[in-house]
């Protein structure tokens, strides 16, 4: 089980993760399906989300993502104040785009934006 350093931890919400940008289209497997509040965290590897009420976290491989964009709705959820991170990703031959809020503050949004793209590349 994954530990996280606890002055990495911070809190969002997990939207879900759709296959190939399509809300309709929500991956299932490996814990992806579950949406909800939690906490996150990355180090130089993967990026690692924990749902309150669970044990172990669901991870994306920094290996594997192929952009990080920001957006305003995921998984058929519109919002209309904070904004999407949007993880894309490939595993076991799909492409697959898995959603956070990692904060109400665009710029801090931004940030981690910015953060995890200087990981990925």
């Amino acid at each position: 089980m994954i530990i996280p350093d606890s002055s990495n931890r911070r809190k969002g919400h997990y939207l879900g993760t759709e296959i190939e940008e399509k809300w309709w289209k929500r991956y299932r497997k490996d814990k992806f399906f579950a949406r909800g509040n939690g906490e996150y965290w990355f180090d130089d590897t993967a990026l690692y989300f924990r749902r309150y009420l669970t044990k172990q976290p669901i991870e994306i491989p920094f290996a594997k993502v192929i952009q990080v964009k920001i957006g305003k709705s995921h998984a058929g959820r519109w919002l209309l104040g904070p904004r999407v991170l949007k993880l894309i990703w490939e595993k076991d031959g799909m492409k697959l785009s898995s959603g956070f809020i990692v904060s109400r503050n665009q710029q801090q949004t931004e940030a981690v934006m910015a953060d995890l793209e200087r990981l990925v590349t």
